[in-house]
């Protein structure tokens, strides 16, 4: 890639595209642009960086996520989520709001008193930095071995003025007192090792300034140490800006913080304008060290970042994600039961049509990299799943999250030739001859397009069957090879160009040869295919199958 010119001063002048476009009728001035980070008198350094190990994972499904469902989780789904949240590896996890409800104080109280929280599991409660609430968080984790108490309350312009009509001045005193009152508390907490964690809710809208203020002052006050950091969390508690903005965000306050090297820096993305996952990636690039989500992103509005999505991505990039997603429908059906709510299908990495194609060039393009690999692997002696994966429209390989090849490629009006081909040889080790493939395309499709629904494997199979394998007459044992089989039955009707184009070994059961025959007559070319338990007994049947659907069969004739 060139580099870039040099002439054009910034900002960019707008360009005309040649296309008028009809103003909408939407009340677009009600909205006003989000005011970006200023970046004067500093240089953004996060887009010269790339990803290179896993943030720390922070689940707040059992909180934050629960808070968004119509029907929250009962007790057995609440313990289901967290086991399934420590199986796949999560050493972080909120595991509630005890004040908030009765429901959530005693899961909490139960997990602590029943010894029910793994020795390498941190769990966090959450608060409102209201006195009462914060005193009521502390009973629920008493006897815990350790855990960190989230202190939270909103910071913003907006939010001070209209919800609270509160100044700065009584933020920051709130802050202050709330993070003294965790002081005290965690003090008295007996044999319990208290961490902090402190949230200025919606920082993305927060003056930047004011918000490094209370930050510094929040963690000054709980006297955090690099042995012993507060996990300082910049939550886009309402999405409002692009992700650049927020990575700007995010460095401005990794570079100016006065104790960076005793804060865990966390970002907690919401997903009101579907960039939750951008812009948490971009975060990590911007100094962050952790981050606050949930699995396939279920949360408040549109949700909270998919911890899923991201932590694939990472693994799309060859880096290690420390989450174990080996087995992505396994987690996906735990996630639904307890959410009740679906996945959707295309959802990344865990829908179930995300690794499946239904276009004819995408099809195409998957079977031709499918057999690249294979060959490959072949070539060097090697393993598939060895070897750098390249395949065109699958940017990671399904096996690697515990999805076969079978439904990669499924075929309906819109699937081409090379998609079908696949399916074919994949299921029944069928490989179509590239004119005979063309040939039953078009077959494929009328059958599509009369049924209005794709075509399953199966069907597909007996399609195939009912439209070239018609002959199962008994084969001659004295043909030498399939082409003299063909040769003598053309031969017998007066046919002289007819030609074996491929003959080799099909998978179903019982009928291992396979020969496809192209009979050339009256400026056509009409196929047949035979299977059979010899190659010249599959060749004599594809000659008969190819002469009966051009009317040349004997048989055909007497029946007419």
């Amino acid at each position: 890639m060139g580099a870039p010119r040099t002439d054009s001063p910034l900002p960019f002048p707008e360009r005309t595209t040649g296309i008028a476009q009809q103003p909408s009728s939407m009340p677009f001035r009600r909205y006003a642009r989000s005011e970006p980070t200023s970046t004067a008198g500093w240089l953004r350094r996060w887009p010269d960086q790339e990803p290179k190990r896993a943030p720390v994972w922070a689940s707040v499904d059992l909180r934050d996520g629960n808070q968004a469902l119509a029907e929250p989780m009962d007790p057995h789904r609440k313990r289901r989520m967290f086991d399934l949240l420590v199986a796949t590896g999560f050493k972080d996890v909120e595991i509630g709001y005890p004040a908030a409800s009765t429901d959530d104080f005693d899961f909490v109280r139960e997990l602590v008193s029943k010894d029910g929280i793994p020795d390498d599991v941190t769990v966090s409660v959450f608060t409102p930095a209201r006195p009462e609430l914060i005193e009521r968080t502390f009973e629920a984790i008493q006897g815990a071995d350790r855990a960190t108490v989230h202190l939270c309350h909103a910071t913003a312009c907006l939010w001070r003025e209209v919800v609270f009509g509160m100044s700065r001045d009584e933020v920051r005193r709130m802050a202050l007192e709330g993070a003294q009152q965790l002081v005290r508390l965690a003090e008295r907490a007996g044999g319990t090792d208290v961490r902090f964690e402190y949230s200025p809710e919606t920082f993305n809208l927060t003056e930047p300034e004011f918000a490094l203020e209370i930050a510094n002052l929040v963690t000054a006050t709980v006297g955090a140490t690099p042995d012993r950091p507060l996990v300082l969390n910049l939550p886009t508690t309402v999405e409002t800006h692009s992700p650049n903005v927020f990575a700007d965000q995010v460095e401005w306050m990794h570079r100016n913080l006065d104790q960076r090297d005793a804060i865990v820096l966390s970002v907690h993305p919401h997903n009101d304008r579907g960039t939750a996952v951008a812009s948490a990636e971009l975060a990590l690039l911007a100094g962050a060290d952790r981050v606050e989500g949930t699995l396939f992103g279920n949360g408040e509005r549109t949700g909270n970042v998919c911890l899923v999505t991201l932590a694939l991505n990472l693994f799309s990039q060859g880096v290690d994600p420390q989450l174990e997603l080996s087995d992505i429908d396994a987690v996906r059906e735990v996630v639904e039961d307890c959410n009740r709510l679906p996945v959707h299908p295309r959802h990344p990495y865990a829908g179930d049509l995300v690794y499946t194609a239904f276009s004819g060039t995408h099809q195409d393009a998957i079977a031709k990299g499918l057999a690249a690999l294979a060959d490959r692997a072949d070539r060097e002696g090697r393993d598939v799943a060895e070897l750098a994966w390249q395949v065109p429209y699958l940017p990671i390989d399904p096996k690697d999250v515990g999805r076969d090849y079978r439904a990669i490629i499924r075929v309906n009006s819109q699937s081409g030739k090379g998609g079908i081909a696949y399916v074919l040889k994949a299921g029944w080790g069928v490989d179509l001859p590239v004119e005979l493939r063309r040939d039953f395309a078009s077959v494929v499709q009328g059958a599509a397009d009369a049924l209005g629904r794709e075509l399953e494997p199966a069907e597909l199979w007996q399609l195939l069957r009912d439209t070239y394998c018609l002959d199962d007459s008994p084969a001659p044992a004295d043909a030498a090879d399939e082409h003299e089989a063909v040769a003598r039955q053309s031969a017998a009707h007066g046919v002289a160009f007819a030609r074996v184009v491929a003959a080799g070994t099909a998978a179903a059961a019982g009928e291992p040869a396979v020969c496809f025959t192209a009979l050339e007559t009256d400026g056509r070319t009409v196929w047949g295919i035979g299977l059979a338990a010899t190659a010249a007994g599959a060749a004599h049947r594809s000659a008969r199958s190819a002469l009966r659907r051009a009317g040349l069969d004997e048989e055909v004739r007497e029946a007419q």
